[in-house]
């Protein structure tokens, strides 16, 4: 009786800790880029869009260098092409991992191994070995003590389920049932997961109309054209949880139940050629935003509704070398200098970044750096553009490069003389856009209308806030003030939001405590039932 209380009280918390940690949106980072930035810069843009999880397509020590302490937590992979190599010899298996896991750990948070991608599909003959070369590595990580905190998978495409509509009919394809069998076999003994690309863009394009394009996007159908499974009459809201619901159903088809899901790969382009029509901006950023909401939500699909679907966004950079049609080329979520393509939130509801009715000035993807630096240099200098933001532990530094640094110059320069006849031009090196530069807390001045907006910190909170430059218009309520030595409105730090008023317009500002500082507060709270009971667990075990 006492061991059954103890293990239904920890089972109590287990379940509280689940429910605060919730579902995560990740991202897929992809180096066939012509200009990748350096690896640091490619952390610091994680960062700064708050980005908790990645997935690589190899074991890159740059990357996973400059991780190192960051807590982000990887998902490293196996290349197709070393899948052979790991699966036809233990001692290959050993060797990777001391190499590019355990070498690392735990500085760098390495959390799961992707083996291989859509090894079934893309390099069937290496489909013989590929669950070997899995076990091959699960063994190595046992030997290293390492088996608790990496998980092995290997991510597959829904290819390998030819008829996932309806989703309670759905069966792999009988080919491969012995591998797959397999591969479920693994999962199961190693309390890993199953690793699903799913896009709905490719459903929609390559289905011959059958669905509607709202139904790819998350976005709701009238009544009339509600998509239901005829067997269980579970609505579908959305072509994602069909595919994920699909894969449920294929597993169990071969009696395996409520092995987790998460999706590796899911996306959508937003630019193609003339022959995709669909891959446009206007879309990607409806996909994405959505799939971040729907997933935020914590639930699973219609037949798993209380397992959440973790989901991985394909990709960070749009990955200009990769081979093939238009639209191949531009899923990044972010160009290679940190702004955003469309307006998206992955961090939280205070992450906002894109598009804008506003005009922009920043530096030219082309422009050489000696004609940059003068650009730069001019700005900060006679031009009088506020550059506090772009020094050494501001959070317009990172990532620290000329380009960037002149975008935040030349910008704040523009929007403060353009009206006077400040132009955009700084000898040729800089271009407006409509594209809002701003990531993560480095705000560029014109956003939300600001004459100058930028961030603040004070010595004696930790947390930063927004500040405000002060002048005779302005009007404040709330725990506000306004600092004439340095000219700026402090938003008190122990604020939960706060308003700001010019020319009676409302504009609303997220300060220090937000939704992730209360999530991680509730978070503790968690950890320390959930350890005080193990604790009088024991005791009241010991005693008995």
């Amino acid at each position: 009786m006492i061991l059954e209380r103890c293990l239904g009280s920890m089972l109590l918390v287990l379940s509280m800790l689940s429910n605060v940690l919730g579902a995560f949106v990740g991202v897929n980072i992809g180096t066939d880029v012509s200009s990748m930035p350096p690896a640091s810069d490619v952390v610091a843009i994680v960062k700064a869009h708050q980005i908790t999880h990645i997935r690589l397509y190899d074991a890159d020590p740059h990357m996973l260098k400059a991780l190192a302490g960051s807590g982000i937590e990887v998902t490293v992979g196996v290349t197709n092409e070393e899948v052979l190599g790991i699966g036809e010899s233990a001692s290959a298996a050993a060797a990777w991992i001391n190499k590019n896991v355990a070498a690392y750990m735990p500085s760098t948070n390495i959390t799961a191994i992707a083996v291989g991608s859509e090894v079934l599909t893309s390099v069937p003959h290496a489909a013989p070995v590929l669950v070997t070369a899995m076990n091959n590595l699960h063994k190595a990580l046992v030997a290293a003590d390492l088996n608790f905190q990496v998980k092995v998978s290997t991510p597959q495409s829904m290819d390998i389920i030819p008829k996932p509509f309806p989703p309670s009919t759905a069966t792999f394809n009988s080919s491969w049932n012995s591998t797959i069998y397999q591969l479920l076999q693994f999962l199961k003994n190693t309390n890993s997961y199953y690793m699903l690309n799913a896009y709905p863009y490719y459903g929609y394009t390559n289905g011959n109309g059958i669905f509607p394009i709202d139904y790819a996007l998350f976005k709701p159908l009238p009544s009339v054209k509600q998509i239901v499974d005829p067997n269980t009459l579970f609505h579908y809201n959305s072509m994602f949880d069909a595919m994920v619901d699909a894969t449920y159903y294929s597993m169990d088809a071969l009696n395996f139940s409520v092995i987790p899901i998460v999706v590796t790969e899911t996306g959508w382009p937003w630019q193609g050629g003339s022959n995709e029509p669909d891959a446009t901006v206007e879309n990607a950023e409806t996909f994405i935003n959505k799939l971040i909401q729907r997933v935020s939500n914590n639930s699973g699909p219609p037949s798993q509704p209380t397992i959440p679907i973790n989901t991985y966004i394909y990709e960070l950079f749009n990955e200009d070398k990769r081979p093939g049609p238009i639209s191949e080329k531009n899923w990044g979520l972010l160009f290679t200098n940190g702004t955003a393509v469309f307006p998206l939130s992955l961090g939280g509801p205070s992450q906002i970044t894109g598009n804008s009715t506003a005009v922009f000035c920043v530096a030219k993807d082309d422009a050489s750096e000696d004609k940059l630096r003068d650009g730069l240099n001019w700005a900060c200098g006679q031009g009088q553009a506020n550059c506090s933001a772009i020094q050494s532990g501001q959070p317009c530094y990172l990532p620290n490069n000329i380009k960037n640094h002149a975008s935040y110059a030349y910008n704040d320069y523009y929007q403060k003389m353009h009206t006077v006849g400040g132009t955009c031009d700084f000898d040729g090196t800089a271009t407006t856009t409509t594209i809002d530069p701003s990531y993560g807390s480095c705000i560029f001045t014109g956003r939300w209308g600001f004459k100058s907006f930028t961030s603040c910190y004070d010595t004696r909170f930790t947390p930063r806030w927004w500040t405000q430059n002060c002048d005779e218009s302005s009007h404040l309520i709330g725990k506000i003030k306004c600092d004439r030595e340095c000219n700026e409105i402090h938003i008190s730090s122990m604020m939960t939001d706060g308003y700001f008023f010019r020319g009676g317009v409302h504009m609303f500002i997220l300060t220090a405590f937000d939704s992730k500082l209360v999530h991680r507060f509730y978070l503790s709270v968690a950890l320390w039932y959930f350890i005080t009971f193990a604790l009088h667990c024991i005791v009241m075990i010991l005693k008995w």
